[in-house]
């Protein structure tokens, strides 16, 4: 039997999705868990049928959310006192150039948080972005009036200043890189220049 490459890829996404299984975006993953999923990445990016990712706009455009990183940045926050880590996110506007990664904060009724982190990407090959740092938000999700990832940077993108810490991130130490190493229209991997990874699932508008 013959297997083409689009099943190829079908199959080691399927592995990669099922290594990521129980390890609550990698909050949970052992040691052992993370040396699978890294294998079942390597083994998806090398069946990457989307040579140059951003170039197809219509896949990378929209709200994608986490489904596992090993980001100590990221998986830090779940360390909040009295509160646990949610859903993130991470919404690309091409458009505007921007990039806003969203934390959901959930625990105390009436006291679920928002931690936001605004970002101008600029390409430098046909997978690499430079990221660049702009703006950081930090709030109560009732304060501020948050319903959706989407309707956060539809406020953000109107100028709207927030009743919380909001503030413009200044030092030019905050900036790295960020590479898409495999995408296809629901799931795409990153890798980031501190060694971090990221698996996200597109959001249906």
């Amino acid at each position: 039997m013959v297997v083409n490459n689009g099943e190829r890829s079908m199959n080691e996404k399927t592995k990669l999705l099922e290594a990521i299984a129980g390890t609550n975006r990698g909050l949970l993953a052992t040691e052992k868990d993370n040396v699978r999923v890294l294998t079942a990445i390597e083994q998806l990016e090398d069946r990457n049928s989307t040579l140059n990712p951003l170039e197809k706009r219509d896949w990378l455009e929209g709200d994608w959310r986490l489904l596992y990183t090993n980001s100590r940045g990221i998986l830090g926050l779940n360390r909040i006192p009295l509160a646990q880590l949610g859903q993130i996110y991470q919404c690309i506007r091409l458009g505007e150039t921007k990039i806003y990664n969203i934390a959901e904060i959930v625990g105390i009724p009436f006291l679920e948080g928002i931690v936001s982190v605004v970002a101008r990407f600029e390409p430098i090959g046909e997978r690499r972005v430079n990221v660049k740092f702009e703006r950081s938000i930090l709030g109560l999700q009732r304060l501020i009036g948050y319903r959706t990832p989407s309707h956060f940077v539809q406020e953000i993108e109107m100028g709207k200043k927030f009743v919380s810490v909001d503030f413009n991130i200044e030092n030019r130490e905050q900036q790295g890189w960020l590479e898409t190493t495999y995408l296809d229209e629901d799931l795409r991997v990153g890798r980031g220049n501190e060694g971090n990874v990221f698996v996200l699932a597109k959001e249906k508008s």
